[in-house]
Parts: C-alpha cells; structure tokens; sequence
C-alpha cells in the first residue's frame, strides 16, 4: 500500500447496493488519505440477446435493445455522477476520484479482477441487488470475486453497515500478522474502534493430549494478541481504541464470529483469506466462507 493515500476500486453496477458500499467507503477514510476508482463493467447488450447477435435473420430485433442500451449507460453515468458528490460532500478531492466505464471483454467478475491487480488496496462490490444497468445479479459477481487470485483484499458490503467498529477475526497463523497490518493502514488517522476476536471450539470430546494442546492455543493467542496490538499502536491508534477478546467451547468458528459482531453492535468483520492455524487445524477460507453467508447486512473484508 501507499505509504499516505489508499487506492480503493469500487466496482459498481448502479443498483442501490452499489450506492451503499459507495456511503459506506466514503464515511471510513479521512479525505485526504483516500484515491478512489468507481469501475463499471458495461454489456452492450443483456445476455439474452448474445446468441441472436450472431444471427443475421434475428438482427432487426435489436434496435430496441440499442435503444436499450443507450438508456443504461445514461443510468450509470448518472449513477456514477452520484458517488462522486457523496464524496466530494465528504471532504474528498475531486481529483482523488476516477469514473472508468468499459465494455465487457472477458466476463463482469474477470474484467473487475483483472482491474483489480492494478495496485489497489481494496476491492470493494455491493453483495446484494439486482442491477439496474444489466440483467444479472450481483451477488453473484461478488461470490466469483472472492475466489479469484486478485491479490488484493476484497470488502463485500452488505446492506447499510454500521461505520465506526471492526471485528478482526485472529487465528494463530503466520497470516494473522498481515492482516493486522493491513487494518491499521487502512484505519490510520481514523477514530475507528478495533476488537481482536479468536475462538477456540470446544473439546471435551478430545483425547487428553489433545486437550493439553488446545489450552497451549489459549496461551499462543495471548501472544498473538499482544503483538498485534502493538502493531496497531505503531500504526497510530490509541490503545483506547483497541480491544481483545476470546471466546471458547464453541461448536462453530463462523457463527460464534457473525454472533459477536451481531451482539457488538460491529459494521464490518475482517478476516484471513487462508491460513493453517498449528494448533487448531482448520483452514481459514472455509470460516471466512461460512461468515461471508452469515453477514449478510455488514461489511466483510477478505483479506490475504
């Protein structure tokens, strides 16, 4: 990341979702530490009408789909017109912000992907809407995202979360340094609150050995909290603002998750993408999989 500005690429289909995670982007960074990129993936026609195009007989049919699809490029720019000034109302420069509008070439999910490997910080997409501009549902773009090697973090935002709380959902993995970092670069300079979370699922049923290991686990994400917290400090939140908590004997990682930022009153939830916990031998992916369907009304970060 950039060492003072975040880049953020906001693909956007022009639905009222999209508009959410626009809100939602513009009420977390301080003005003058964010660059953002409103992306829209345009189809020149609904994909309905794909075949017929390649048949002459059938070509006299699609002047109401130009028509058609003038009027939705119309929507977007207006749509795209929107975003802006909800930023600009926001403090943030005008020359911070950057409209691109192209033509489909591989796929929706594909070209954002592609888009996305261009040095952002973030991908942020709308989970939720059918789009305006295309016949298509968005969430699935969004689920297709998540699974592509961007190398960047993706934020699926859902609904209108709230602003101001994080839950940063920690493992024992190598990973949950990273993603420690990456929350304090993103929330610098912000009042933002940050909760380190872990769970440990329960284990009467565990041989004592076995047992004996998942106490250690207890210990080990003592010291993982401690680092982390002190990386948070470095990056210049107030330890007022930072929180840790544990909780144990759970049946599931997911829900136990989703739970306490329900019951905390969390916007957003942060997790790894990946990441082989030693003591707990699980991989990461499939919790951040399980809470991504469970939040369905708040911001997930993926990152990793």
């Amino acid at each position: 990341m950039s060492k003072y500005k975040r880049k953020i690429l906001l693909a956007v289909d022009g639905s009222d979702q999209a508009l959410d995670a626009v809100r939602y982007v513009s009420q977390l960074f301080p003005p003058n530490r964010v660059e953002v990129v409103l992306f829209h993936v345009m189809s020149k026609i609904p994909e309905s009408f794909w075949d017929i195009e390649k048949r002459p007989e059938f070509r006299h049919r699609l002047a109401p789909v130009a028509a058609w699809a003038t009027q939705q490029k119309t929507q977007i720019q207006e749509f795209m017109a929107r975003s802006q000034q909800l930023f600009v109302d926001r403090g943030v420069p005008e020359n911070a912000l950057t409209v691109k509008i192209e033509d489909m070439q591989l796929g929706i999910a594909r070209d954002i992907a592609r888009e996305a490997r261009s040095g952002y910080d973030a991908l942020i997409v709308g989970r939720w809407g059918i789009s305006k501009v295309k016949d298509l549902v968005w969430g699935s773009v969004a689920n297709k995202l998540v699974g592509y090697p961007t190398h960047c973090p993706i934020w699926v935002v859902g609904g209108t979360p709230y602003t101001g709380k994080i839950l940063v959902a920690l493992d024992s993995s190598e990973e949950a340094v990273g993603v420690v970092d990456y929350v304090g670069c993103i929330v610098k300079g912000s009042s933002w609150k940050v909760t380190l979370f872990h769970v440990i699922r329960g284990f009467e049923d565990l041989r004592t050995e076995a047992q004996a290991e998942f106490r250690q686990a207890e210990q080990t994400i003592v010291d993982v909290f401690e680092e982390s917290t002190a990386r948070l400090r470095k990056a210049g939140l107030g330890s007022d603002l930072i929180k840790t908590k544990t909780v144990t004997k759970v049946p599931s990682r997911a829900k136990a998750i989703f739970e306490e930022a329900k019951k905390g009153g969390y916007g957003t939830i942060v997790l790894g993408r990946r990441g082989l916990s030693r003591v707990e031998e699980f991989f990461m992916g499939r919790v951040s999989n399980k809470v991504m369907q469970l939040a369905k009304e708040m911001a997930v970060w993926v990152v990793g």
